[in-house]
């Protein structure tokens, strides 16, 4: 309520300004009418001139016509002095001219003599070339100008004033803003209309003072002639001087009035004040200023033409075509220092502040003290290999990684490290600072003393030594594996096991429009029609969840587009996915093109087949299965599938198509990297090798 009162109530003038600013106005109206000694008349006739200069430089200055909007006004106002002492100087020529050359003031007679130089007829000529130029080159042109203006902005009030509802409606504006656009809109409407109208003003003037001076001419000739005895040359000489030097003296400050109208009017939408405007836009391109430069130094020795004006011209503009450039790329480089500065600002306002602490990093690394200082002390090839990591996702998986943040905290044990996604600790293991590990995998130790651990990605058996008898590891034939490596081949699994959990809404608006036209027209088509991207999402999620890669996003588009009419089961139809991606599945999983296969044995796959129950549609409502079968099969699960891990050869678990997404979903809680794999899901062409079955 405050602010709109505000708004309301005007501002108060200082006392005696509005007393004042009205007899000054009636002052005006008076001089129409009383009669001013010639005294009075210069000070009049001074401050026209010196009025419509302070016009002028205050529309040269100005970084916007609105903050000229009084400007129809001040027209107005020095419009009705220069009538008020063209009335007064009639009168006095009139009255007093036969007196001689000063009966009207000595500013009258001043100009009448440094313009006409002695001679009438020259003043003459010169008063009606003035009148000519403001009345029909710089008034016309502004009139137009002021024309068009005022139709095209109120032609756009209803879409402005739109757009201004719409951005406090998606609340990119406050309320308050809304208020000053609105004023704004409204001020701006309001001035080129006044423009308009204010134009005439300009074009009034110059036509009532050229018959003013028409009528002091022959008035003051008859007058004299008959009133005074004047011969008619002699009359002539007096009052013709009288009536131009008048003349003038009220052209001159009209024409720099109707300039400064004319500068205001074609202003446009162009900022700052006039001359940077037009000196910047100017000087903005130097090889304008070259190519000028060149043709006027070609004009300078043109024979017949003179060569100093041209050749300083032409030095001119090649000075400024050198100079420019090197300006623009010397400020360029102090905006881009003053940004840098800015943003660090920014950044360091922001690290500050409590909005900070709710941007969570998705993944994040975060180091003790004294695994901080041996890691991070190999900045350069901790980020470099960083980097390598996240190009191997996105050429492996077709995701890119988000930004790894490595950092160090004390809430992290010493020699410990912590894997964060989405600001949740995933993964964790102690650092063994200056030592390396060797992968046994339950197989030949080295010779070397050292302690059995477990390798923290897989959990495999290992030995950790001591950095000293690298060599002697190497040479007895085992791979040492120092601390970088060990870490970051832990956050690469990590990342590997919670992919689904990093795709997020915007990663797949980013996959799709990286696609050529006609799959992002497919997938607009099934996002619309069937399913929704957050849906799309779903089933990406569910490929990475089994590491399944979707670098092949168009495939994965037509066979979605294949099921997604007639099922609405996100499960159904990523297993339809997989089937059709069979050839990019297999091919991922072999091994020189020999695809391991562990068979689910016959009793398995019968009580897998009992246990899914179905509804009156035969289709798939629920997956009861005894506890008992699933503790027996989990027993033999995992002694086969270790045995055949142990002996480090890559291999598959193939199952029917009805029971394959449920025997993923026990097998992935006792090794989670196993492939579960359909029948229908064996590519054809691909060698199948069956190592065994779980019977």
């Amino acid at each position: 309520m405050a602010q709109q009162a505000a708004l309301i109530i005007p501002k108060v003038a200082p006392k005696g300004r509005d007393i004042g600013f009205a007899l000054g106005i009636v002052m005006i109206l008076s001089i129409l009418f009383l009669p001013i000694p010639p005294f009075l008349i210069d000070v009049g006739l001074a401050f026209s001139i010196t009025f419509s200069i302070l016009i002028l430089m205050v529309a040269l200055w100005i970084q916007k016509p609105l903050e000229f909007s009084s400007f129809p006004t001040i027209l107005l106002i020095s419009t009705m002095v220069r009538l008020a002492l063209n009335i007064a100087t009639t009168r006095v020529i009139l009255s007093h001219g036969h007196q001689g050359h000063d009966a009207a003031g000595g500013v009258i007679a001043g100009f009448a003599s440094l313009v006409m130089s002695g001679d009438f007829v020259i003043g003459l000529i010169v008063f009606l070339i003035l009148i000519t130029v403001n009345f029909i080159v710089i008034t016309k042109g502004a009139t137009r100008i002021a024309e068009v203006g005022a139709r095209f902005t109120l032609d756009a009030i209803p879409g402005k004033q739109m757009s201004i509802d719409a951005d406090l409606s998606a609340g990119m504006i406050d309320e308050k803003e809304a208020q000053r656009r609105r004023r704004e809109l409204e001020e701006e409407s309001s001035f080129y209309g006044s423009m308009d109208g204010a134009s005439k003003f300009v074009r009034g003037d110059a036509i009532a003072g050229l018959l003013i001076t028409a009528i002091n001419v022959f008035g003051g000739i008859i007058i004299g002639f008959f009133r005074h005895g004047m011969d008619i040359g002699q009359a002539a000489d007096v009052f013709v001087k009288l009536s131009v030097g008048d003349g003038l003296v009220s052209q001159i400050p009209a024409l720099i009035i109707s300039l400064a109208a004319g500068l205001l009017v074609s202003r446009g939408g162009s900022t700052g004040s006039t001359d940077e405007a037009v000196m910047n836009q100017l000087g903005g391109y130097p090889k304008a200023l070259m190519v000028s430069a060149g043709l006027i130094s070609l004009l300078a020795v043109m024979p017949g033409l003179p060569f100093i004006p041209f050749a300083i011209l032409g030095g001119a503009l090649g000075f400024f075509a050198w100079a420019i450039p090197r300006k623009l790329a010397a400020q360029a480089e102090e905006k881009r220092a003053e940004e840098a500065v800015k943003a660090q600002q920014v950044q360091e306002t922001e690290k500050d502040s409590v909005k900070s602490v709710l941007k969570t990093p998705e993944i994040e690394l975060m180091l003790g003290k004294q695994v901080s200082t041996r890691l991070l002390g190999a900045h350069q090839e901790l980020a470099f290999r960083v980097g390598k990591m996240r190009r191997k996702f996105a050429s492996q998986y077709g995701l890119v990684v988000p930004e790894i943040k490595v950092s160090d905290d004390i809430s992290v044990p010493d020699k410990a490290y912590h894997i964060r996604i989405h600001g949740t600790t995933i993964a964790s293991n102690t650092v063994r600072v200056g030592e390396v590990l060797v992968v046994t995998g339950g197989g030949r130790k080295p010779s070397v003393p050292g302690d059995d651990i477990r390798e923290p990605a897989f959990g495999m058996p290992a030995v950790s030594i001591l950095e000293t008898f690298t060599e002697d590891l190497k040479r007895e034939g085992f791979h040492p594996i120092d601390n970088v490596s060990v870490v970051l081949t832990h956050l690469s699994e990590v990342i590997r096991n919670n992919l689904p959990h990093l795709l997020s809404y915007k990663d797949v608006k980013i996959l799709i429009d990286r696609l050529d036209p006609e799959y992002r027209k497919l997938a607009d088509e099934i996002c619309s029609s069937h399913m929704s991207y957050s849906g799309l999402q779903a089933v990406l999620k569910l490929l990475l969840a089994e590491r399944v890669s979707i670098r092949n996003l168009h495939l994965i588009l037509e066979a979605v587009a294949e099921l997604a009419p007639h099922v609405r089961k996100t499960e159904q139809i990523v297993e339809h996915v997989r089937v059709r991606m069979s050839q990019q599945l297999c091919g991922d999983l072999a091994d020189n093109g020999v695809l391991r296969v562990l068979r689910l044995g016959n009793k398995w796959d019968m009580v897998f087949h009992q246990a899914l129950k179905r509804d009156a549609k035969g289709e798939i409502a629920e997956f009861d299965i005894d506890p008992r079968h699933l503790e027996e099969f989990s027993e033999q699960a995992s002694k086969v599938i270790r045995e055949h891990l142990d002996r480090g050869m890559p291999f598959v678990l193939v199952s029917s198509p009805e029971s394959r997404s449920y025997v993923r979903m026990i097998v992935e809680r006792l090794f989670a990297t196993l492939p579960v794999l359909s029948h229908v899901e064996l590519a054809k062409g691909l060698e199948i090798k069956i190592i065994g079955s779980i019977a």
